[in-house]
């Protein structure tokens, strides 16, 4: 069975980093453990917190109790903060993948890791007050209390002041480990990153996904090949593409827009369009939970009991469905704009692709099934053209990611691209 660090793709240097900082806290519990004892409750805590601040004799692998995971979207960021969490917890600390406390850590059953996965379009202080109260408990299993924030970009800025508070004071055995694109201050508040140590992550290169993909997933080295180009170095959805045929079908869509800008009603259409198939995307992705979660709400009320009881607690449960509907819209949204995303991402490869072409840079094409189009739209605008839609196209993401609305966006950016 391979070690917690299997799944982090072309990522050796930070993996090293990981695995000497877990051998590092797995020799802060060792010497706890050993030292004399006074008896009291918090004895372990104090003399924890005791060698956890000595200064290590090797920095690079020292461990501390705030960790930042940065990277660009399919790095891995999340898959790396998981499997620190699984090393950590690890009963021969080195993440071995075979004790109880790896494998808990990584299907998400293990009582001491708490993951928090935005749903919506930001992360809210109460949430987070919640969470760092209950982090701050004493380990049930001995080791450590680990919390791992997703997308801590998301943050609300009093969420983010309610987390510095517990990184600045933190419980002697809890451990923050937070995911984001970035360490920019609009992403990660400068405060809080100054308090933690920061793991950069890389794009992993084409040859290492698609290595991935046929060692692990069984799939055939030619389109392995194609899905890893094509997905951009992100694993996850270069296996969709390998193995959705629906995945395909969304992105041969997407990569059919610059042929259908002939004017400016094509454009408005295939603005349309592009948004549109975002949310279907979204709602099919969505359905299933959103479906459950009131299944469940409503049993927990009392549907389908009898009585008067039953009829009051029914009437009395407005509000809390209510609540659930506003957080599945949310979720909804949050979908949709992932889904927007990845199709933007993947018509900028595309105008790049061009950009290239127009350059003649010895750089392989990202979307090999559409070079020929791209060597066209090269001759046809030139390296200047190629490139204003290419930023057309980036302007696009970032202004959604800013909160403009998605359909105003994507139709600014379809003009953009027809008049180039």
């Amino acid at each position: 069975m391979p070690d917690v660090f299997a799944d982090l793709v072309g990522q050796d240097e930070a993996v090293e980093t990981l695995r000497r900082a877990a051998a590092s806290a797995a020799a802060v519990l060792r010497a706890a453990h050993a030292a004399p004892s006074t008896g009291k409750p918090d004895a372990l805590d104090a003399l924890v917190e005791e060698v956890a601040g000595e200064a290590p004799a090797d920095p690079g692998g020292a461990m501390t109790h705030a960790w930042i995971f940065t990277g660009p979207p399919g790095s891995g960021r999340s898959v790396a903060a998981r499997a620190f969490a699984a090393a950590l917890q690890c009963a021969h600390g080195t993440g071995c993948g075979r004790c109880p406390g790896c494998h808990t850590t990584m299907t998400g059953t293990h009582a001491d890791v708490r993951l928090v996965v935005p749903e919506g379009l930001s992360i809210g202080v109460n949430e987070m007050r919640a969470l760092v109260l209950r982090a701050a408990s004493t380990p049930s299993g001995g080791r450590w209390q680990i919390v791992i924030i997703e997308d801590a970009d998301r943050l609300t800025e009093a969420a983010g002041n309610a987390l510095l508070k517990a990184i600045e004071e933190p419980p002697p055995r809890t451990v923050f480990l937070l995911c984001a694109p970035s360490t920019h201050p609009d992403d990660v508040s400068v405060t809080i990153r100054s308090r933690c140590r920061v793991v950069p992550l890389r794009q992993p290169p084409p040859v290492a996904v698609a290595e991935v993909l046929v060692g692990r997933d069984g799939v055939a080295p030619d389109v392995a090949a194609w899905a890893a180009a094509a997905a951009q170095g992100h694993v996850g959805r270069a296996r969709r593409l390998a193995r959705d045929p629906e995945a395909r079908k969304r992105r041969d869509a997407v990569l059919a827009v610059p042929r259908r800008l002939t004017g400016v009603g094509a454009a408005l259409d295939a603005a349309s369009a592009l948004i549109e198939a975002a949310e279907a995307e979204a709602e099919a992705s969505v359905a299933e939970a959103d479906a459950a979660e009131r299944a469940a709400l409503q049993t927990a009320l009392g549907a389908g009991g009898t009585g008067r009881g039953a009829a009051g607690a029914m009437r009395g449960a407005a509000g809390q469905l209510k609540d659930l509907e506003k957080r599945q819209k949310s979720r909804a949204t949050r979908a949709q704009r992932d889904a927007l995303d990845r199709a933007l991402v993947d018509l900028a490869g595309f105008y790049r692709d061009a950009l290239a072409m127009a350059l003649r840079a010895p750089v392989a094409p990202v979307h090999i099934d559409t070079a020929e189009m791209a060597e066209a739209g090269a001759r046809k605008w030139d390296a200047e053209g190629a490139l204003r839609r290419l930023e057309a196209v980036l302007e696009c993401r970032a202004a959604i990611e800013a909160n403009v609305k998605p359909r105003i966006a994507v139709e600014a950016m379809m003009l953009s691209l027809w008049k180039g």
